[in-house]
């Protein structure tokens, strides 16, 4: 494998939280200021990136320092900038406003972007920090426990990244299982690679499986996201 390649148990929470950076329904907001920082905040979460919505960003925090998502939302140019020490400072302000919204966003972006694997110990987070530091059995303990729990939010790529941690152990069964319901769920270049990578392992043809990954790459069907490289993404000099 390539060396940036690590095997990770990964939820996505970045699909639970993009509540945080969703349309807030002001009637809810309590407090006049704060009310007006809320739409504020609508109004210039629709046109972010612009110079217009960070002046309007900046007036909304300034109405009402406890609104919390405009704090969020003027992070989000920064991590694109490489600024991680702005970004870093507002995502704290957000987080000391409102830990419970905001303290596993900033837990996946410190782990996503900085590769910062202590601390905001969240179930996802350390599940995903255990198996960067090469616990992978610790991971999986953690990820299993959590998935039969009320509280669990199936992400779309969860099954590919528990089953490419077991293949990482070497647990061929497991692993298959996964990568077989995640088929079910929502298949792509990279979980069908994993796939033949099983059936060549066990010595079973797995020519027909390659020829299918690299078409389904060429077909677009990969991970993506706007920000970084996913983990355990694959590549097509790879496959």
């Amino acid at each position: 494998m390539e060396k940036f390649q690590r095997y990770y148990l990964s939820f996505l929470l970045l699909i639970v939280y993009t509540n945080t950076i969703a349309q807030v329904n002001c009637n809810a907001v309590e407090g006049e200021n704060c009310k007006k920082a809320c739409e504020q905040y609508n109004w210039a979460s629709d046109r972010q990136g612009s110079q217009k919505s960070r002046e309007t960003f900046d007036k909304a925090t300034g109405l009402c320092p406890d609104f919390s998502n405009s704090y969020i939302e003027k992070t989000v140019p920064y991590p694109k900038n490489g600024d991680f020490l702005t970004w870093k400072i507002l995502i704290d302000k957000a987080v000391a406003v409102d830990p419970k919204m905001h303290l596993g966003y900033r837990g996946w972006r410190k782990f996503q972007f900085l590769s910062h694997y202590k601390g905001d110990h969240l179930d996802v987070v350390r599940a995903l920090s255990y198996s960067a530091l090469g616990q992978k059995e610790k991971a999986v303990s953690i990820v299993e426990r959590f998935s039969a729990s009320k509280r669990y939010f199936k992400g779309i790529y969860d099954h590919y990244q528990l089953g490419a941690t077991y293949f990482e152990l070497g647990r061929y069964d497991k692993a298959l299982e996964n990568f077989e319901k995640q088929s079910k769920e929502n298949n792509f270049a990279g979980n069908i690679y994993f796939k033949s990578k099983v059936s060549k392992i066990r010595n079973k043809d797995y020519l027909d499986l390659k020829q299918l990954v690299l078409m389904t790459y060429d077909e677009g069907k990969t991970m993506k996201d706007v920000y970084t490289h996913h983990f355990n993404n694959i590549y097509r000099k790879q496959i």
